[in-house]
């Protein structure tokens, strides 16, 4: 197929950079990310006033004359896999899909198959526009392999760009249903005095910390004082079991989003998610606080008791307001079940 030609010109008080300047002067029809911007002008695909301009950095004035050579979008390296999808929403430009616990988001060295991406390119399909030039869908938030729930793709750039720009400024909503050992309350001591914690109105567990790779264990997450990215948690209870608690229902959300956040900010709380083979540990349980089979659903958990279940955003492109709930999966349902002495 021939490129595309993508023809403008640069508007009134232009930046002082040609990167800058393109990004706000091309048109949003063209659905070029910043990132995809950058990638043609290294490729000698931009031509201002008749000359290839290659550095990002060059001037530029109201009126050049831009050209931008576009190819046509290639067939992404990643293969599809036709994996079974619960597809909550889809439009031209999005889909947001519910996760099951096992599922990588993306291929990786380890898991080369088999992922959320796999299945996505297999669905889409022809309706897959070029993100960043290739048929594939654009991930621009993940959650856990063992994390399930709620995630929205990008199947344009246009709508890439648009959802980045909201998960980078902490505009998107996410909220998450866990299940912790413990029941964090404002009346809990330690808990006041830890390093990192406090309580907002309502019985509002905030966690502001950093956190950084372990400096041992390069797959674990870790918190610490200087360095690190800044990372904002806020958990409330919405149920106890046992008295006294041994674990509770919580719901939390992020300010921030960063790799195994909820894990790791209830970790250092003391309130280990149930089921988490690498922040939780083994809990002992006050066997007369619940009955013999709440003991033993908690201690057999076989994953984080971590669900997604709430993702609001902006449509990037229309500009709706959209928000989406899901229930927790099977497992962590009857987990619930008896925990709240239904049984299984």
């Amino acid at each position: 197929m021939e490129p595309t030609l993508i023809v403008f010109r640069i508007a009134a008080d232009p930046p002082g950079r040609l990167d800058k300047a393109l990004a706000r002067d091309v048109p949003e029809s063209a659905d070029l990310s910043r990132s995809r911007l950058a990638r043609l002008l290294a490729e000698g695909a931009v031509v201002v006033n008749g000359a290839v301009a290659a550095d990002p950095r060059a001037r530029v004035a109201e009126g050049d004359a831009v050209e931008i050579s576009v190819a046509a979008a290639t067939e992404s390296h990643i293969g599809a896999e036709a994996i079974a999808l619960d597809v909550i929403h889809e439009d031209a430009d999005l889909v947001v899909v519910n996760k099951p616990a096992g599922m990588v988001v993306h291929p990786a060295p380890g898991s080369p198959g088999g992922t959320l991406v796999n299945a996505l390119i297999h669905h889409c399909g022809d309706s897959l526009s070029g993100v960043g030039g290739e048929k594939r869908p654009g991930i621009v938030h993940r959650i856990d392999k063992d994390t399930s729930g709620l995630l929205v793709v990008a199947k344009t750039d246009r709508a890439h760009h648009g959802l980045a720009a909201q998960f980078e400024a902490h505009s998107a909503e996410r909220r998450y249903l866990a299940v912790c050992h413990g029941a964090p309350d404002a009346g809990d001591p330690r808990l006041r005095g830890l390093r990192g914690t406090s309580f907002e109105p309502g019985n509002v567990l905030k966690i502001q910390t950093q956190l950084a790779r372990h400096k041992t264990d390069r797959q674990r997450q870790a918190v610490v004082w200087s360095g690190g990215r800044h990372a904002v948690t806020r958990a409330r209870v919405l149920e106890r079991f046992g008295t006294p608690a041994q674990v509770a229902l919580i719901e939390c959300w992020l300010e921030t989003g960063r790799t195994h956040q909820i894990r790791v900010h209830m970790a250092h709380a003391g309130h280990a998610l149930v089921g988490d083979p690498v922040y939780g540990g083994k809990r002992k349980l006050h066997l007369k606080a619940l009955s013999p089979d709440a003991v033993a659903a908690v201690q057999g958990f076989p994953r984080q008791a971590l669900h997604a279940a709430t993702l609001g955003f902006v449509h990037p492109v229309t500009g709706e307001a959209m928000r989406f709930e899901v229930d927790p999966p099977v497992d962590m349902a009857d987990l619930l079940c008896v925990l709240q002495g239904g049984g299984l």
